[in-house]
């Protein structure tokens, strides 16, 4: 497998010359200063890639060329931003540039409750609090309807959890899963959001109405109209699972199981309509075999987040080691290896250690914690490959 590195650009306090250093061969990043909807140029691609390829790298991967939400709900100007996401992809197709991760992830792109959770040996990762997740939901967004979503046995630790938090708390609570978590990665919560709440609820109000049927039509019109670009410069668009891959804030999933996969891939049924295996996002699900998914999506499957979860009975889940968890990623870089050799992965959501939590890095995009990470996957693919010398 490729060894990539999500890199944020220019600005990234990661350099590339660092990411050389360490083993990285390819880099998987965007032109993050492009606000979404717009076209991305020839000339902004290549002068990217170029700079890329000065320091001895690639540009492997774009994540993302992001869905605009227009799109998503299937707002009045869906079909202009799906003619510039076709130009875009143009762009990227002439420019080289071959495999696009994207998502189709309503309002919110993936969500952890604490940024900074404990570990016994001083180390930290990103956390999934249910009960804190539910307050945040039913007392600080305040949407309708919402203690519906959860037991009744969640909703009294809901209502005890009330009475107790501070106000310091609920801020961070904001700050982590809207502001933090999102203001990195997606446009509509970049720079100095003065009231995050009511944004959020403001774009929570555009998807009332849409269920999970009429999302997935939507994702369909997308492909149907931006895949025959794909397949005239040999791309590859694939798509990203949700995380966590079950429904949150009332907002319709439609990446977070084998059904939804085998319709998504059916849905259009080109080897340009492709998935991003994220073993994080697809093993936070206690209905998901995550090795059996592999196996079975390996052909369609054109870039790996190789990452892993703990999951708890509660709901609550956390990011495990890289040798750990329900990812299974021994067992995954097997399947891989045999079945579709040479695909790009990176590793992802590095944990917090020896001084990473005083840096700069965004939230799961820590310097350390994914070198340690690295250097763990890079020992299995060796391992592997061992393995497969042997035979």
């Amino acid at each position: 497998m490729e060894k990539t590195w999500r890199w944020f650009g220019k600005k990234d306090p990661i350099t590339l010359d660092m990411l050389r250093q360490i083993g990285v061969e390819g880099i998987v990043t965007a032109l993050h200063d492009v606000p979404n909807g717009e076209i991305w140029t020839f000339d902004a691609i290549f002068e990217l890639k170029t700079y890329i390829g000065s320091f001895g790298l690639r540009w492997s991967v774009v994540e993302s060329l992001p869905v605009s939400e227009s799109i998503k709900y299937a707002g009045a100007d869906r079909d202009i931003l799906i003619d510039n996401y076709k130009v875009s992809l143009s762009n990227l197709g002439k420019a080289g540039i071959k495999t696009v991760c994207y998502n189709f992830m309503p309002v919110i792109d993936w969500i952890r409750t604490d940024l900074d959770y404990k570990l016994p040996d001083g180390t930290s990762t990103l956390y999934f609090d249910k009960v804190r997740f539910a307050y945040f939901d039913c007392y600080i967004l305040n949407r309708a309807g919402a203690a519906n979503d959860y037991s009744t046995d969640e909703m009294k630790q809901v209502n005890e959890l009330n009475k107790t938090i501070t106000e310091d708390e609920k801020a961070e609570l904001i700050n982590t899963i809207i502001v933090k978590t999102q203001g990195f990665v997606n446009e509509n919560f970049k720079g100095n959001v003065q009231k995050p709440v009511e944004l959020f609820n403001q774009l929570l109000a555009l998807y009332k109405g849409i269920d999970k049927n009429q999302l997935r039509e939507n994702l369909k019109y997308f492909l149907t109209c931006v895949i025959p670009t794909a397949e005239q410069y040999g791309m590859k668009l694939c798509i990203h699972p949700d995380d966590p891959p079950f429904p949150v804030l009332g907002l319709p999933r439609i990446v977070g199981n084998t059904e939804d996969i085998e319709w998504i891939l059916n849905a259009v049924k080109s080897n340009s309509n492709g998935l991003t295996f994220c073993a994080g996002s697809l093993s936070s699900g206690l209905h998901n075999d995550v090795p059996a998914m592999a196996k079975q999506f390996a052909a369609r499957t054109h870039f790996v987040h190789l990452r892993s979860t703990e999951v708890y009975e509660n709901g609550n889940f956390m990011e495990a080691s890289h040798l750990e968890g329900r990812g299974h990623l021994v067992e995954l870089v097997r399947i891989f290896e045999k079945e579709k050799p040479g695909l790009p992965m990176r590793v992802d959501h590095g944990k917090l250690m020896l001084g990473d939590g005083n840096t700069k890095h965004n939230p799961g995009y820590s310097f350390l914690g994914r070198m340690f990470a690295l250097a763990q996957v890079s020992g299995i693919l060796a391992a592997v490959e061992h393995e497969g010398s042997l035979k």
